[in-house]
């Protein structure tokens, strides 16, 4: 017999999604750190009123990512671990995006009722300020991104990484911290390469190469012992995606290994894994035509172009990481 419970659940979770977002806009987990703390005393360092802060304050302790005694605030074992910002576990980074993902996805029946995109992006129309901002927003996430995959991947052999469509190129950041003698490469569309190398300024990576182009056209005007594409298929056509493949293969030395990541990737059956299936919907809302492409399309593609030894596997992120090398 159907009850309720699940769409009960469904409908809850949400606030309290909510709620952590706010607490990471704020910078709460990273303020208290390993510190205990009032109301009173964050709202000072935060520069919010302490009485309204509080409400957000007990909301993230009902949901255990704080704790509190007699009105003093700590960091809970999760937050302590992975949303203190000034550790290397952090996991909320993608804050600022989630804002505009979470938004998106509000409008995906009215992106169905009027056949297109409700909350439009478009990467190749974009003028410098946005390009910038979404760049920005993008960075703290490639650089925990760019640590999983150090983590995950072998890079010992590796001389030379081409990071392609990588925004402002912070994946490259988090990967260098294990290895830091890999030369690397950013490449992307003009608007994106115009800005990343301030970007990199920041973070401390200088010495990046930042190369103007479209893999969609054309492969790098180098070649690689290992070529990244993180979120960048799923944001385009099949054809176009076909062909970032291809070309991205062509980016390779022979026996360079390719590294294709994201979220919106499903399973044939397209009912898993979750967050392919959810971001494809998203998708709906952003892009004319990316969507969740499936892992026998991307086996196909990765074929096509010349690639052997096709994994796929899941980071700590919740990402697929498809892996394959050429020739």
């Amino acid at each position: 017999m159907a009850d309720h419970d699940r769409i009960d659940g469904l409908i809850a979770a949400v606030p309290a999604a909510l709620a952590l977002r706010a607490g990471l806009d704020l910078g709460i987990f990273t303020r208290l750190g390993g510190d205990v703390a009032t109301a009173d005393s964050l709202g000072a360092a935060l520069k919010v009123e302490p009485d309204r802060l509080s409400r957000l304050l007990y909301a993230l302790a009902s949901i255990g990512l704080l704790e509190v005694e007699d009105g003093r605030f700590r960091n809970g074992a999760e937050a302590s671990a992975f949303l203190d910002a000034s550790k290397t576990t952090y996991r909320g980074g993608d804050h600022a995006l989630l804002r505009e993902l979470w938004g998106a996805d509000l409008l995906t029946a009215e992106s169905l009722r009027q056949n297109r995109p409700a909350a439009l992006h478009d990467f190749s129309e974009a003028g410098p300020e946005a390009a910038a901002a979404f760049s920005r927003m993008l960075a703290p996430g490639g650089v925990v991104f760019g640590r999983n995959l150090a983590r995950e991947m072998d890079l010992s052999t590796i001389r030379s990484v081409i990071d392609i469509g990588g925004g402002a190129g912070t994946i490259l950041v988090g990967l260098r911290e294990r290895w830091p003698r890999i030369a690397a490469t950013l490449m992307e569309l003009p608007t994106v390469a115009a800005v990343a190398p301030s970007i990199l300024a920041e973070y401390g990576a200088e010495d990046v190469t930042v190369e103007e182009g479209d893999i969609t056209v054309a492969p790098s005007i180098g070649r690689h012992d290992l070529a990244i594409l993180k979120a960048v298929v799923q944001v385009l056509p099949p054809d176009q995606a076909r062909s970032a493949i291809l070309n991205a293969a062509r980016c390779l030395t022979h026996g360079g290994e390719i590294a294709i990541a994201g979220w919106g990737v499903v399973d044939d059956d397209r009912l898993g894994p979750p967050e392919g299936v959810f971001l494809n919907l998203t998708f709906l809302n952003l892009y004319r035509h990316g969507e969740s492409y499936t892992e026998g399309q991307y086996r196909a593609w990765m074929t096509e172009a010349g690639l052997r030894d096709i994994s796929r596997s899941r980071l700590a992120d919740g990402s697929t990481l498809f892996r394959a090398r050429l020739g």
